[in-house]
This record gives C-alpha cells, sequence and structure tokens, in this order.
C-alpha cells in the first residue's frame, strides 16, 4: 500500500522477534515508519524491506514523528528509549508536545503509571498496550491487544492498534494493560508447567506423548500449550517458537509483584515463579520457553 502523508508518522523502537513483524503490518498499511533498533543490523534490514527510514537512536526517531512505539523486553528499556540515558537523548526529549508514547511491550504496571506521569509533565501522553499471540499472530496481524488509557486514547489510538491486531481490549486506565499482559503470562507459565509435567507422568506410565496430547485437546485439559505449543515446539526438539524463557520468567515476576503490591496472595503463581527461575538457572544461555519440556523431564536415576 501507497503511504498517505495524512496518516501519522511513527517512531518505531523495537524490531526483535515480535516489533519487526508488528511494524511490518503498520509499514505495509501506508504508515510512513522511522525505526530503530540497538541491533544496528536489525534496522537496516527492515528499513531497506519496509521503504522505512532507519535512525541510529530513539530520539532520532522521534525527530519527525507524531508518535511513538515501544515494543522492547521490559521497563528497564522502555525507561531508557522514552526518557534516555548514560548521556543518550530519550525519544521524548524530540517529540513534540500532544505526542503519545504507545507501549506495546511487556512492563511492570506500576512502574507504566510512574512513567505515564513524568511523560505528561513534558505535555505528552503514555499509553500501554502489550500484546499476546506470539510471533504467529504477530506476522498476520491478530494479536489480542490490551490497551490501557482513557476511553478516548484508546479509541484514537484504534487504527494503528488493529492494524497490528484482531481484537483490542480496553482494560482501564494507564498501567492496566501491563497488569492484564503479566496476569495473562501467569496463567498461560501456570498451564505449560502443568501439561508438561503431565507429559512426563503419563510418558513414564507408558503412555505415548502424543496420544496424550491428542486428549486433552479433545478434553478439559486443553490448554494453550497443549493446543499450540507441545506438537508444534516440544516433542519434535524444535524449541523455537520465539519467546524467550527468561522473558516468561520475567512477566511472571511482574504478575506476583503486583500481586504483592495490591496484597493478594498467590501460592501457586510463587510455586510458579519459582519452578520458571530454577528452570532458566540451569538451563543458562537465553533458552526458548518451550525448552521447559527439555528442563522439567524426570532425571535418569544415579547409577
Amino acid at each position: 500500500m501507497s503511504r498517505s502523508d495524512s496518516m501519522p508518522r511513527i517512531a518505531f523502537v523495537g524490531l526483535g522477534m515480535m516489533g519487526g513483524p508488528m511494524a511490518g503490518r503498520l509499514a505495509a498499511a501506508g504508515y510512513r515508519l522511522a525505526v530503530y533498533d540497538r541491533n544496528p543490523a536489525l534496522t537496516a534490514q527492515f528499513a531497506l524491506a519496509h521503504g522505512a527510514t532507519a535512525c541510529a537512536s530513539a530520539a532520532d526517531a522521534a525527530l519527525q514523528a507524531d508518535l511513538a512505539i515501544t515494543m522492547l523486553p521490559g521497563s528497564d528499556a522502555v525507561f531508557s528509549s522514552v526518557l534516555g540515558g548514560d548521556g543518550d537523548a530519550g525519544l521524548l526529549s524530540k517529540l513534540q508536545r500532544g505526542s503519545r508514547i504507545i507501549d506495546m511491550s511487556s512492563s511492570d504496571p506500576v512502574r507504566t503509571r510512574d512513567l505515564a506521569q513524568q511523560v505528561a509533565l513534558q505535555g505528552c501522553t503514555l499509553q500501554d498496550a502489550p500484546v499476546s499471540g506470539g510471533v504467529r499472530k504477530a506476522r498476520d496481524g491478530s494479536l489480542a491487544i490490551m490497551a490501557g488509557g482513557t476511553s478516548e486514547e484508546v479509541e484514537r489510538a484504534g487504527p494503528i492498534l488493529r492494524t497490528m491486531g484482531a481484537t483490542v481490549f480496553h482494560t482501564g486506565a494507564v498501567g492496566s494493560g501491563h497488569a492484564m499482559k503479566a496476569l495473562n503470562n501467569y496463567v498461560s507459565a501456570a498451564g505449560l508447567v502443568a501439561a508438561v509435567e503431565a507429559l512426563h507422568i503419563g510418558a513414564a506410565f507408558g503412555l505415548d506423548p502424543h496420544t496424550i496430547t491428542r486428549v486433552l485437546n479433545a478434553s478439559t485439559g486443553r490448554n494453550n500449550t497443549t493446543e499450540n505449543k507441545v506438537e508444534q515446539f516440544m516433542l519434535n526438539s524444535g524449541y523455537n517458537s520465539g519467546f524467550s524463557l527468561a522473558l516468561m520468567a520475567k512477566d511472571l515476576g511482574i504478575a506476583m509483584d503486583l500481586a504483592a503490591e495490591v496484597g493478594v496472595s498467590a501460592l501457586l503463581g510463587d510455586v510458579t515463579l519459582e519452578i520458571w527461575e530454577d528452570a532458566l538457572d540451569a538451563a543458562g544461555g537465553n533458552p526458548d520457553h518451550t525448552e521447559m519440556y527439555r528442563l522439567l523431564a524426570p532425571q535418569a536415576p544415579a547409577a
């Protein structure tokens, strides 16, 4: 689709496994993009492939932008990109007053509220709009998007968000989208552990893992892992879903911090977080989160 001068100019920061295809959806829809990723090769490759402007920093991307979108690993990276740090300017230093920033990262909801206040002091607006659905849905534009902010802000961002997602949920005030994303990933992570443990228990008894998966998917034990991860990434030892174990553990930590913040006990959540953190320590490196199937496998008894 050809670019239209009437469409807002977007600074897009973060072109990783999710950010790249999300930004690609915007480019394909005709939005004019100025892009930045801390990996210069990714920035250059995306700009060449999609006719975007490659920038050397987040601040440079914001120079000619009407709004900015961040799709980064977490709050630390978002704060740095928005406010600057280590001698580098941030998005906020170059955006015009009245501009919007949409943080689509998996960030800490309490810190998001704090950042929104700092952004507001500079005459701009911060919304949160994290996503769920994985790389495949990022590519085909069918993500679920959890949008925090006022009704007017979410409605205004709607055309842009719906370019990347099939469903946009207005979750409440700023920060609520990030709270919802963390809680979603808590439920997803707990379900993954349950599914993996069931597979290993069944296999030890003599059940075929493929049969277990088919039965679960036809029964009440069906969940996102049994439907979309076991056959696709685990039983074939592919472990290449595109979402890291470290990021899932990080999101679980956000959910449990939120539970503590609001004074709600989360017994299962605490145990689930410990399981994921222990697995991450045991794995080393940066494994895909579906490697939990391998990491939670029963250990052979010592000879």
